[in-house]
C-alpha cells in the first residue's frame, strides 16, 4: 500500500479568518487532530511570489508577517511561532535544481498570512516545523503543476504539503456581493469538485475555457493556483475529500481538498471521491 502522506489545498479567505473561523476553520481543525503527525510542514502561498527563482525560507525561527491593513488590532498580535527547519530548507533547494527550478535559500523570510492563518487551525499548537516556498511569478497552470511535481519526494518523507490559495477570489466585487455567495461563485466551486473527483486533468489545466464563469471567479489567476501545485504534488492516481468551507463575504469560496494516494487507507471520517489521469 502507498504509504505516501497527504497533501492540502485549503482556502485561505481573507486575513479575518484568523479569528472568524466559520466552517472552514472548524473543518480544518478536525482535519488537524485526524491527520497523522508529519515530521514538518511545507507550505505555498500567492502571498509570497518571487521573480526568477523559487525561493525557501531557511530560518531556524520564522516571523509571522501581518501582510495586510486595516483590519482590526487583534490580528496584528496573532503570533505563530513554529520552527523553521533550515535542514529541510536546504533538502527542497536540492531537490528543485534536479527537477529544473532555480531555487535558493532565504534566512530572512518569514510565514505570510497565507500560511500563519490555516495553520492556526490545522497545527495550532505550532509545534511542528514549517518551511515556506514561494510561487514564481510567471507560473500558469501548467508550471505550477509541474512545481507541485517536484515538490512530490517530500510526501515520502513524512511531510506534509500545503498550497493555500482560494477556490474564488474576485475582490472587485467585495463590497457588492451577496451575504449568502454569488451564485457564480457556488457554480465554480461546484464545477471543481466535480472535474476534480473525475480525474479531467486536461480540463482542469485549461479552466479558463471549460468552467462556469471562470474570468468572474478569478480575474487573476494566482489564488488558484495552489491547487495545480496540489494535483501535481499529487500524482496521477489520487483520491480528494472535499472540506466544505462555505462562502465568506459573497465571493470568497473556503472549500478545502484533501488530497491522498488512491487505494491508500483514508483519513478517519473521510468519504472520498476516486479521480486521477
Amino acid at each position: 500500500m502507498n504509504t505516501s502522506f497527504p497533501l492540502l489545498f485549503v482556502s485561505h479567505g481573507a486575513p479575518m479568518f484568523a479569528i472568524e473561523p466559520g466552517l472552514a476553520g472548524k473543518h480544518l481543525a478536525e482535519l488537524g487532530r485526524e491527520l497523522p503527525r508529519p515530521d514538518a510542514i511545507v507550505i505555498l502561498s500567492p502571498h509570497w511570489m518571487t521573480r526568477d527563482e523559487v525561493s525557501v525560507t531557511a530560518s531556524t525561527a520564522p516571523s509571522t508577517i501581518h501582510d495586510f491593513g486595516g483590519f482590526p488590532d487583534a490580528l496584528y498580535q496573532i503570533q505563530y511561532p513554529a520552527p523553521g527547519s533550515p535542514a529541510l530548507a536546504a533538502q527542497i533547494v536540492d531537490m528543485l535544481h534536479t527537477a529544473g527550478w532555480k531555487s535558493s535559500l532565504n534566512v530572512n523570510r518569514g510565514l505570510d498570512h497565507g500560511a500563519w492563518v490555516p495553520l492556526l487551525y490545522l497545527a495550532p499548537e505550532a509545534d511542528i516545523p514549517v518551511v515556506q516556498v514561494s510561487m514564481p511569478a510567471t507560473l500558469d497552470t501548467r508550471e505550477a503543476w509541474k512545481l507541485g511535481q517536484a515538490l512530490k519526494p517530500l510526501r515520502d518523507m513524512n511531510v506534509l504539503i500545503i498550497a493555500s490559495g482560494s477556490l474564488t477570489h474576485n475582490l472587485y466585487e467585495f463590497r457588492g456581493a451577496t451575504p449568502h455567495g454569488a451564485q457564480y461563485v457556488k457554480d465554480f466551486a461546484a464545477w471543481t469538485a466535480k472535474t476534480l473527483a473525475a480525474g479531467n486533468l486536461d480540463q482542469l489545466l485549461d479552466y479558463k475555457q471549460y468552467a462556469p464563469s471562470a474570468e468572474r471567479a478569478h480575474p487573476t489567476d494566482e489564488h488558484y493556483l495552489p491547487l495545480f501545485i496540489a494535483l501535481g504534488a499529487a500524482g496521477e492516481d489520487y483520491q480528494t475529500r472535499v472540506l466544505e468551507g462555505g462562502v465568506t463575504y459573497g465571493v470568497l469560496a473556503m472549500d478545502s481538498y484533501l488530497f491522498s494516494s488512491a487505494g491508500a487507507a483514508p483519513v478517519e471520517s473521510a468519504q472520498p471521491a476516486q479521480g486521477g489521469n
